[in-house]
């Protein structure tokens, strides 16, 4: 691998920053990484997004480790963020988490903070500030925002681990393979929707059944109408959650889908009875207690139309609608955390069903509209799962 006189330094341990000990074992971890997948040079990178942020996904080795790194002084190079940690950091409390797990939460948080990371706790770092250019070269371990840059912003970064993201802030740069690369970027199946998907869910259920379908392929779906931003962010979550979706194409909709339009694809349809049958294969309980909005990260946008939708309502059931801290803020600046609270549901920071330890809360059936989480639940945290549209779950929270 050929390599800068900056990255040789990092890799014979001669960097003049703190930490050198540790920059070499990170750039070791890059140069091998690359060496594994034949790439001959390193790319820098504008960002870094880091995960293994809570407790629960990364214990006491975790935790140990990154308090390592943090003593011995070493920073991150490159504007880093954060994935969502395992509790809401400012209300755990009365919200209901463990004070022996707050405590752990609490210094894995404070590690990455002595690392120079940002410590925004979100799986939306792109609605945060941390949104990259087209074409820019990232380090990005969170699923679904690897699919959201790559797809619909149209950057590049492989879907790391959180080691390799954490190492590629650290110095700086990533191997230069896999979809950093053009000749990588290409679809391998056309998808044809016959079906209209019309919320978020629909977009949910359609992204698990393509990437239980197309697995690590690129999709290039023929045509998807009224996909926005917040429904982009479905699809994405979902078929990066059921398969290993890292980039899509959408005819029309994602700014790299024109290169492809001609080309000739094997390819499916999706009809309005395969996203029924989607939708009965997540539906795994037949009544849920606890409802749970918010996976990826609900935007403003979605914030603000759950707050129209409860406004002058009683909700009678557990309702969580998880967000950033960022965006929370900016909700309580204008109103819509007060009307959501005023009706009985709550606005949790930092944290997500699928990395909280929801299963020692005392629940075990969890109604959701995301097909990330429907994913996810059942394995990772030991629910089932009732499947529904976000004004379904409104109307069930208020029943």
């Amino acid at each position: 691998m050929r390599l800068t006189d900056a990255q040789r330094a990092m890799l014979d341990g001669a960097d003049q920053r703190r930490g050198a000990r540790i920059i070499q074992r990170m750039m070791r971890l890059l140069v091998r990484l690359g060496d594994i997948y034949g790439a001959e040079r390193m790319m820098e990178i504008g960002s870094a997004q880091i995960s293994g942020v809570s407790f629960k996904s990364i214990g006491d080795p975790g935790l140990e480790f990154l308090e390592d790194l943090a003593a011995a002084g070493v920073k991150v190079a490159v504007a880093s963020t954060i994935n969502p940690a395992g509790m809401d950091l400012e209300d755990w409390r009365t919200l209901g988490f463990a004070p022996e797990f707050a405590a752990r939460q609490e210094r894995i948080v404070a590690a990455f903070r002595a690392l120079g990371l940002m410590v925004t706790a979100t799986c939306t770092p792109y609605l945060v500030g941390n949104l990259p250019r087209f074409g820019e070269h990232l380090a990005w371990a969170e699923s679904s925002a690897v699919s959201f840059a790559n797809s619909v912003i149209g950057a590049r970064t492989n879907r790391e681990g959180g080691p390799s993201a954490l190492a590629a802030a650290i110095c700086g740069c990533t191997p230069d393979y896999g979809l950093h690369r053009d000749e990588n970027r290409a679809p391998t199946v056309r998808v044809r929707v016959s079906a209209a998907p019309a919320t978020q869910a629909d977009f949910g259920a359609l992204g698990y059944l393509v990437g239980q379908r197309v697995r690590d392929g690129i999709p290039l779906f023929s045509t998807l109408p009224l996909a926005g931003v917040d429904e982009l962010k479905a699809l994405g979550a979902a078929m990066a959650a059921s398969g290993a979706v890292a980039l899509y194409h959408i005819e029309g909709v994602t700014p790299e889908a024109a290169r492809y339009g001609g080309r000739t694809l094997d390819g499916f349809e999706v009809t309005a009875q395969d996203l029924d049958a989607v939708r009965a294969e997540l539906t795994t309980g037949a009544s849920a207690d606890w409802l749970v909005l918010g996976c990826p990260h609900a935007s403003i946008k979605e914030l603000a139309e759950i707050a129209r939708k409860l406004a002058g309502r009683t909700v009678r059931k557990r309702l969580w609608v998880c967000t950033s801290r960022t965006v929370k803020q900016l909700a309580t600046a204008s109103g819509l955390v007060q009307v959501i609270e005023e009706a009985g549901g709550r606005v949790v920071a930092d944290t997500c069903m699928v990395v909280a330890p929801i299963e020692a809360m005392g629940q075990g059936t969890m109604a959701v509209d995301s097909g990330k989480a429907a994913a996810y639940l059942p394995g990772f945290c030991g629910q089932r799962v009732v499947f529904l549209g976000r004004d379904e779950i409104i109307e069930e929270a208020c029943r």
